[in-house]
């Protein structure tokens, strides 16, 4: 029997409640960051999406469209509007892949090599404008990942939702 004197049992916090709610997180942080990313992006005449590209290709070189679309994670429908804007403004082109010629290899232009040294300020300067620890940065970074890793799982075991 319960004393008169304890406390109540606090009440459970409703599991719907929005702001405990990963998803929602995850979409607010994304698009505020991706909203800081973009003062640095218009500028040099790039979307987020498009800078991404641009930092596949400073990494890896020239890439088939497949795997560009396996690297960043995208349907080659979402992928290739992209690329012709790219394209279109003369930072990439497309040629035949010299390892499969029915392929298309995205690589970068002169200009678009060039672009990376603009470029090289942006990590620095996202981390100024967030105002957060490098550390902290880093650490966020790591869970995310972790975080990709187990919803790609979980959408391959369970395709049902």
């Amino acid at each position: 029997m319960q004393s008169v004197d304890a406390a109540p049992a606090p009440l459970d916090p409703d599991p719907l409640a929005l702001e405990r709610q990963v998803c929602f997180a995850l979409s607010v942080a994304a698009r505020n960051v991706v909203a800081v990313y973009r003062r640095f992006l218009e500028p040099m005449g790039l979307t987020h999406p498009q800078y991404l590209v641009m930092l596949a290709l400073w990494q890896s070189g020239p890439l088939a469209v497949k795997d560009l679309s396996r690297l960043l994670q995208l349907d080659p429908g979402t992928l290739s509007p992209l690329v012709k804007r790219l394209e279109a403004a003369g930072l990439v082109r497309r040629d035949r892949d010299p390892r499969d010629e029915r392929a298309l290899a995205i690589a970068l232009t002169d200009r678009g090599r060039a672009l990376r040294a603009r470029a090289e300020a942006i990590p620095s300067g996202i981390v100024a404008d967030l105002g957060m620890p490098l550390e902290e940065l880093q650490a966020l970074h790591g869970s995310l990942t972790r975080v990709i890793a187990a919803s790609q799982r979980a959408l391959e075991t369970d395709p049902t939702p």
